[in-house]
């Protein structure tokens, strides 16, 4: 009877050990993506004005994939809450793909509390997130 216990007591232990572990790696991911819109809304507020095409054309917002980028990653160099991520990158895939949308795309370490040892490394994970540019009068 005490070894079934133990048995139990012991798979027990072990799911709320990777219960823990996946909890954290959902929170930390969610923390990158709060990052993630808003350096993608500082940078589609870095938007110039396109030309006006025609006769009553109205001016057009535009956004170029290098200004995309410094605008992101000047605005987590200045976040402080892009302090407690571990190896927080700016991806290659950060830009404007079509001119009037700035997409970020950050990524991170996470290294979860119980089962570190088994992932001494940790999990990267990734959060994309988009956000559009668009002058109305």
């Amino acid at each position: 009877m005490i070894v079934m216990i133990i048995g139990y007591v012991a798979l027990a232990l072990l799911v709320v050990t990777v219960v823990i572990g996946i909890s954290s790696v959902y929170l930390e991911h969610k923390r990158l993506l709060s990052l993630a819109d808003g350096a993608s809304l500082a940078a589609a507020d870095s938007y110039t004005l396109g030309e006006v095409g025609g006769e009553g054309g109205s001016p057009s917002a535009v956004l170029g994939p290098g200004r995309v980028r410094s605008v992101a990653a000047d605005f987590i160099a200045r976040s402080p809450s892009s302090a407690r991520f571990d190896g927080l990158a700016v991806s290659a895939a950060t830009g404007s793909p079509d001119g009037s949308t700035a997409v970020v795309v950050l990524s991170a370490v996470v290294h979860p509390p119980v089962v570190n040892f088994l992932v001494p490394d940790g999990i990267r994970i990734e959060a994309a997130s988009t956000a559009r540019s668009r002058l109305t009068r």
